[in-house]
């Protein structure tokens, strides 16, 4: 159940805090809310060749799970690309070569739809952040992508990959994929997609949402973490979310 009079009040208390912030821009765009929120020394997970823009004097350290010789070879598409150079080789769902209360922002824009065990990950970030740091996310409408034809992800799923694992689901979550976002047309091209993508170990959108289940997953989360909602944006296809740790 979605807490409307939460979402409602922080919305509205923060949207006079952006008026007086924003000078520079008629829209809140990722770079726009960056230049508010993203400050000190932290990690942005999974940026390849897209890093979010922030102010020179912001300390990024950039975090993938495998180095960009590997990237590429996975996903050809970015063969050309300028890829981030990489100062952490790491499991971005559980920033397990990332000390405790070390960052003063975690960004993972374009990430958690990519995560396994999502409320893991964010359970994670929030371990490695400061106090009062920032958690920066953006996250796709599955409405407005190629994932448009897929069943949204419940939070029942959500809590049961928590607790259980993510194994249980992983290999329905593959076959999703690829009967949803392939153009594959018989069953036996279907099957072997399926397992090579799970040999691989290839990143799909492993969750899908759209706005209000979103919404209804920041009021779950409030319950279980200490976070404050500093910003929630819609913007074109993407969900932005500012958190900040309490």
């Amino acid at each position: 159940m979605i807490d409307i009079r939460y979402i409602a009040k922080t919305i509205l208390v923060n949207f006079r805090i952006w008026l007086k912030k924003i000078t520079h821009s008629n829209h809140l765009d990722r770079e726009t809310m960056a230049r508010i929120y993203i400050k000190g020394k932290g990690i942005e997970i999974g940026a390849l060749h897209n890093p979010l823009r922030v102010a020179k004097k912001v300390n990024v350290r950039y975090v993938d799970r495998m180095n960009n010789l590997n990237l590429i070879k996975q996903y050809p598409e970015l063969k050309g690309r300028k890829l981030v150079k990489l100062d952490c080789i790491c499991d971005g769902e559980t920033l397990d070569l990332i000390e405790n209360e070390s960052q003063d922002f975690v960004i993972a824009n374009s990430f958690i739809e990519h995560c396994q065990n999502p409320i893991g990950a964010i359970e994670s970030f929030f371990r490695v952040l400061k106090n009062k740091g920032i958690l920066y996310l953006a996250i796709p409408d599955k409405r407005f992508t190629f994932d448009k034809k897929r069943p949204t992800t419940t939070f029942q799923h959500l809590m049961k990959d928590y607790n259980k694992g993510s194994e249980w689901s992983r290999k329905q979550h593959y076959e999703e994929w690829v009967r949803y976002t392939s153009n594959l047309k018989t069953e036996d091209d279907i099957q072997k997609q399926i397992e090579y993508l799970m040999q691989i170990n290839y990143s799909i959108h492993f969750h899908v949402w759209s706005q209000n289940e979103i919404l209804e997953l920041l009021s779950e989360l409030k319950k279980m973490f200490h976070f404050e909602l500093e910003l929630f944006s819609k913007t074109d296809n993407e969900m932005i979310v500012i958190l900040r740790k309490i």
